[in-house]
């Protein structure tokens, strides 16, 4: 069950990085409230997790999903460049948090 509260952790992470964008700076009111909600829902999600998985691996997991996560919205959001290194390099992440996992089953 800790794994999925990690996961879920990870999609509150996409949540709060992305939300940053719609903040703009903090001046706009309901994504400032969704993204705060969402840091916080991430951090506790995160804390829950760690009472019984490894730090170093569920910390790692949990940066790669949201470094990926937030990546991908980029590019489907905001047009950012998608070219292949980009995607590559996503996958490289993407194989390094099963790689994680599988290491600690």
């Amino acid at each position: 069950m800790d794994w999925v509260i990690l996961f879920v952790a990870g999609l509150f992470e996409i949540g709060w990085a992305i939300g940053l964008k719609y903040t703009d700076g903090f001046t706009k009111l309901w994504p400032t409230i969704g993204t705060v909600f969402s840091m916080g829902a991430s951090f506790i999600l995160l804390g829950v997790a760690l009472k019984t998985l490894p730090v170093g691996t569920a910390y790692a997991i949990w940066v790669g999903i949201g470094a990926v996560g937030t990546a991908l919205l980029g590019i489907l959001l905001f047009n950012e460049s998608a070219d292949t290194l980009k995607l590559v390099s996503l996958g490289l992440i993407c194989a390094g948090i099963v790689g994680l996992k599988l290491a600690n089953v």
